[in-house]
């Protein structure tokens, strides 16, 4: 008895399992007793003991230190079925391993004592593999010796991390089997740590796998779906395949037994679902799921509580509705169903500002553009069914038109919130400039009228970038400004949208012949708000007054006796009349012919000085090196003779000057858009545009639209 005690003391002292929790493995005492015959066997456990001895002798100071004995044992692990395990303090994320090489040998799990000699690791044997980790088995590419039969995730008992067998074998995990144990060695602790858990991982799944689908039970499949998501959000493994297993698993249950699924039964999957969709998307048919329940049950608690960081994410992070149908007819159906809740309409719009969020720039490039597609695809899709109803019974037709109808508006209402962001304004303006809606659309009232705040935004933006998308896109086409024009197919407001667009283009980046010109056509129309004492309109027609765009005299009388027979267009009138006539005027006078302004002086000092005296006959202005801006074109404009102007290093150009002969810009800081308005200088001989930001292109241009233009200084420059 005292040297079986001995042995059993030893053993105990030897061995610290670092597996997983387990069952108790007070077995192993008698496991270091071999019998044979029911008779002790003392030679055969010194043996034992000496072996057991040299195993440890290696052994480091390590928490965790398995000796060989603990390989014989057979129950000391978690039965298959017991909740996932893994270590603790585990910060450390792992790659998921598909395939590899790894050295492994095997132990045999029978209490004899010739395996016990065989399994020393004086006659162990060690194997090189190439393990492949499929979907229900492990098995080797090249299959003989340990690895001539796969190993079935099924038949896995146990997986054991190992600190060290003995001083020559770091490195080591375990992995019992039903029939013994496979010891793996791999190259290092973070490589061994991966197979570890790679292994355990395609385990879990293949176990949940093989439940969910033969399970018929739906309180045993909601309870292994969240078992599953537990399993996914907690395993070190990192991989895409780790959150998106459990969600194609899931959908190929639900295209399988959706139709079976009770309304409560669906908010439990959709409950136990939802910290793993805050991670990552939903599929296709789980879309059609989400779909199905926002329709059905509108107003469930589970539309504003789950659904809502999912549509969140799927706005932020996809790329493109058109490889993934299901998941737009979801976050359709999501805003269809947040608008029957009790705010209506204005929890649409809070959604919509929660996502462009409290700053003054949405963080998230996708949102705007994956709204804009929903909101699009939606319009067109409601004037599809339109067009369908029109065959249908009478006493439906009208219930189910109001309906498209009060979808038209919150989608509208949603284009509409977001032109509110300074940001989103641009891009949305920019978006909508080709009017990409169906011809339907623009001719169906309760369109046009909700369309009209969100076009305000865009027409009354100070940012050219944002009004001038008013416009049409390219000659020949239609734009917004032309479809709200008084006799347009879409002004219903008598013409109040299109007189807001037409003071902000004139007042801006627009009050140029070539732009009245082209809207030649519009003049009748802006006669008709004119004589409705419209300011704007009135601007433009004194405007086409000035710049001689009628060549019609009855034409021009016309457009006088308009703006004479209101008070506000008589005043405007006259005012026009006294600065054609101060113009006329001071050619008449006289004055120098040359004059140079004296460096450092600024746009008050040019104004006062021209402000002095008479300067009809100027011809050559010099402002070289001068502090002048652009401020100061109005004063530039007034010099009818004006043909020679020097801006050598200033801030100023203009286009109004239309006898100019020679123009200086040697080191201006003009850009090719401020070079573009020379075009309009027909009469222009010699031009120096040294050290500017001229391109080539723009330089090109300049040549074909200057006829006149003899000699061209474009040293240092782009061009050059």
């Amino acid at each position: 008895m005292e040297s079986k005690d001995n042995v059993a003391r030893e053993d105990s002292a030897a061995s610290d399992s670092s597996s997983f929790p387990s069952s108790s493995l007070s077995a192993m005492s008698s496991s270091s007793e071999t019998q044979v015959n029911g008779v002790l066997c003392r030679e055969d456990v010194a043996f034992a003991m000496s072996a057991a001895e040299e195993d440890c002798a290696g052994c480091s100071s390590d928490p965790v230190v398995v000796t060989e004995q603990q390989a014989f044992v057979t129950a000391a692990s978690t039965p298959p079925g017991s909740p996932s395990f893994w270590p603790s303090g585990c910060g450390q994320r792992f790659k998921l391993l598909i395939e590899g090489d790894i050295q492994l040998c095997r132990l045999d799990h029978t209490r004899t004592v010739v395996s016990k000699i065989m399994n020393s690791k004086y006659l162990r044997r060690w194997e090189s593999h190439h393990l492949n980790l499929g979907n229900s088995e492990i098995f080797s590419t090249t299959p003989h010796g340990f690895m001539e039969n796969v190993i079935s995730y099924s038949s896995i008992v146990d997986i054991n991390k190992i600190s060290r067998w003995d001083a020559g074998h770091k490195f080591c995990f375990r992995i019992t089997i039903t029939d013994g144990s496979l010891l793996l060695q791999a190259a290092s602790s973070y490589l061994r740590d991966q197979w570890l858990h790679s292994i355990h991982w395609k385990q879990q799944i293949s176990k949940h796998g093989k439940l969910l689908r033969n399970t018929r039970r739906m309180d045993v499949l909601i309870k292994e779906i969240r078992q599953m998501v537990d399993l996914s959000l907690t395993t070190p493994i990192q991989d895409e395949t780790v959150h998106q297993f459990p969600l194609e698993l899931v959908s190929f249950l639900l295209q399988k037994n959706g139709d079976g699924i009770g309304p409560g039964d669906q908010e439990q999957i959709i409950t136990a679902l939802a910290p793993l969709l805050e991670k990552t998307s939903p599929t296709q048919h789980m879309c059609d799921f989400f779909s199905k329940h926002c329709k059905k049950n509108p107003r469930s608690k589970l539309i504003l509580e789950l659904f809502t960081p999912v549509v969140h994410r799927i706005l932020k992070h996809n790329m493109d509705f058109g490889k993934y149908p299901r998941m737009r007819t979801f976050v359709q159906e999501y805003i269809q169903a947040l608008s029957t809740q009790n705010d209506g309409i204005e929890a649409v719009k809070n959604f919509v500002r929660s996502m462009h969020g409290i700053g003054s720039q949405c963080p998230h490039p996708r949102v705007l553009p994956n709204l804009v597609a929903v909101c699009l695809s939606t319009i067109y899709s409601c004037y599809e069914d339109k067009k369908s109803l029109l065959t249908s019974p009478m006493n439906t037709r009208e219930v189910e038109m109001s309906e498209l109808d009060h979808r038209l508006i919150i989608y509208i209402s949603i284009l509409q919130t977001t032109s509110e962001f300074d940001d989103w304004r641009l891009q949305i303006a920019s978006i909508l400039q080709p009017i990409p809606f169906p011809d339907d659309a623009l001719l169906h009232e309760l369109f046009i009228q909700h369309m009209t705040p969100l076009l305000s935004n865009i027409g009354s933006d100070k940012r050219c970038d944002s009004h001038a998308t008013v416009l049409a896109v390219r000659d020949g086409k239609e734009g917004w400004f032309e479809l709200y024009c008084p006799g347009g197919i879409a002004c219903y407001d008598d013409g109040e949208l299109h007189c807001v667009m037409l003071h902000r283009l004139m007042a801006c980046c627009c009050r140029r012949k070539k732009f009245l010109q082209s809207k030649f056509k519009m003049i009748n129309p802006w006669q008709l708000l004119a004589l409705r004492e419209n300011a704007a309109a009135m601007d433009a027609l004194c405007a086409v007054l000035e710049f001689d765009i009628s060549e019609n005299p009855d034409h021009r009388m016309q457009i006088v006796t308009t703006l004479q027979s209101t008070p506000l267009g008589k005043k405007m009138y006259t005012d026009l009349c006294e600065r054609l006539s101060l113009l006329e005027e001071l050619q008449q006078k006289g004055g120098p012919h040359k004059l140079t302004l004296p460096t450092k002086s600024t746009d008050a000092d040019l104004s006062k000085l021209l402000s002095s005296g008479s300067f009809g006959n100027l011809e050559c202005l010099s402002l070289a090196f001068t502090q002048v801006t652009s401020s100061c074109a109005h004063d530039l404009i007034k010099l009818p003779s004006l043909r020679y102007l020097n801006l050598w290093s200033t801030q100023l150009i203009s286009e109004h000057m239309h006898k100019l002969q020679v123009l200086n810009l040697c080191e201006t800081p003009v850009t090719d858009k401020g070079l573009s308005y020379l075009s309009s200088l027909k009469s222009l001989r010699k031009l120096n545009l040294n050290s500017t930001h001229l391109s080539a292109l723009t330089f090109e241009g300049l040549k074909e639209k200057l006829p006149s233009l003899q000699e061209c200084d474009i040293r240092y420059t782009d061009a050059w």
